[in-house]
Formats: C-alpha cells, sequence, structure tokens
C-alpha cells in the first residue's frame, strides 16, 4: 500500500461551507456532483440525507472507519495548536474561535464517519487517487469539485495538475476549483500557466466568494465544456 494514512491530516468541512467555497445553488445541489478529495467531509453524508446525489474520491477511503477515526483522534489536537500558533493568517469571521472551528470540524468528521460504511457499501465514498482514471464513463457528472487541494499543492507540480484536472473534466461537465492560492495564500505562476492552459479549449470563469477563512483564499476556478 504506498499511500500511507500516517501522512495524512484529515480535516472536514460540512456542507454549509461547501455550499460557499463552490457557489452552489438550490439548481446545482439537485445535479449529480462528484467531489475529489473530500476525505472526511460531511458534504456528502448531508446533501444524500438532503436527497441530493454525490460521490466522493479519495485515497483515504481504502481504510477502515476505525483507521480514520483513530488517524482524526491522533491529529486532532497538533492540527489546532498549530492553528492557535498561526491565528494572523485567517479570517475569524463566521467562525470567530478556535473553539468554534474545532466543534464545527469534529462535528463534520463524525457525520461523515457515521455514514462512511453505508456510502462505501452505496458507492458514495469511493477509493481514488488523482490523476488515475476514474472508474466512470464520460460526461457522467454535471459538477465536479475539488477543494484545498488542486492549485493549493503547487507542490505537486504543473503536469500532476493538468493530469488531474483533465480526467476530472473527461467525467465532468464543469469542474469548480477552490481556492486559486497555495498554503501561503499565494497566487504561484503555476496557478497561472495550469488556468491559461485550460483557457485554450474551455470556458473558463474566476469568481469571488463570501467564503474566506484562510487569508486570500476566496477564489473560485469554474471551468466549463463548451459543446
Amino acid at each position: 500500500m504506498s499511500f500511507k494514512l500516517d501522512n495524512v491530516v484529515p480535516w472536514g468541512r460540512n456542507i454549509d461551507e461547501y455550499r460557499e467555497m463552490f457557489l452552489l445553488t438550490d439548481d446545482d445541489m439537485q445535479k449529480k456532483i462528484a467531489g475529489f478529495g473530500d476525505g472526511p467531509a460531511s458534504f456528502n453524508s448531508q446533501a444524500t440525507a438532503d436527497g441530493c446525489s454525490v460521490t466522493s474520491f479519495d485515497p483515504i477511503y481504502q481504510f477502515t472507519r476505525s483507521q480514520l477515526e483513530n488517524r482524526i483522534n491522533e491529529v486532532r489536537d497538533i492540527v489546532i495548536t498549530q492553528m492557535s500558533q498561526n491565528t494572523e493568517n485567517y479570517v475569524w469571521n463566521k467562525i470567530q474561535s478556535i473553539g468554534q472551528l474545532e466543534d464545527i470540524r469534529m462535528s463534520a468528521m463524525k457525520m461523515f464517519l457515521d455514514d462512511y460504511e453505508n456510502g462505501r457499501n452505496a458507492r458514495r465514498y469511493i477509493y481514488h487517487e488523482l490523476p488515475d482514471k476514474i472508474p466512470c464513463h464520460d460526461d457522467y457528472f454535471d459538477i465536479g469539485l475539488s477543494s484545498h487541494f488542486l492549485l493549493m499543492y503547487t507542490a505537486l507540480g504543473y503536469d500532476f495538475h493538468i493530469s488531474a484536472i483533465t480526467e476530472m473534466l473527461r467525467v465532468c461537465k464543469e469542474v469548480r476549483i477552490f481556492p486559486l492560492c497555495d498554503l501561503d495564500s499565494n497566487s504561484s505562476e503555476m496557478i497561472e500557466n495550469v488556468i491559461s492552459y485550460f483557457r485554450t479549449n474551455y470556458a473558463v470563469e474566476i469568481k469571488n466568494t463570501d467564503y474566506e477563512f484562510q487569508k486570500g483564499a476566496n477564489r473560485l476556478l469554474i471551468i466549463r465544456k463548451t459543446l
């Protein structure tokens, strides 16, 4: 097993955050949605409970519920301590304190864990690692989402991001990526080059969002197929 769970820092967001980050309207929520790198987010669980169609893809879905729960508990205090030491890097508006942040994240991850086994059996949580081929046919999904992964981890390199987004666009009619900055809130040359690449053959739009927790992380990239 090449993908190691002890290298992962699970940290999940909820459906309200997803809808704000990705500007998901009520009409969008009625479409067939894929989430890439969803990790322990509760978006899938909550959306499914609302009657929506969401499929999540992530390498961590190869692990059992107990393994994921143990890893969440292992890193919880570490993450909170690190964020407490770097509060100036965040916007304490909708989330107003470290304590509230911890409550929101742990609540989201509990919803995910409670749904995980049923979701895996229903093929809503699928073990997959980009840029490998996604086990779905072309244009299977209406919207594909990537939260705090693609374009953020610039160390993965230009080719990785081109390949990953290209594969997402194979199975999705539209892809939305949030945010448009790296881990230090900078918009890098690599990010701009990736965006320029897709502007050649796709409709590309950048929108500001009301969601900004990491300072400077408030822009959404939308890439649509043009028929």
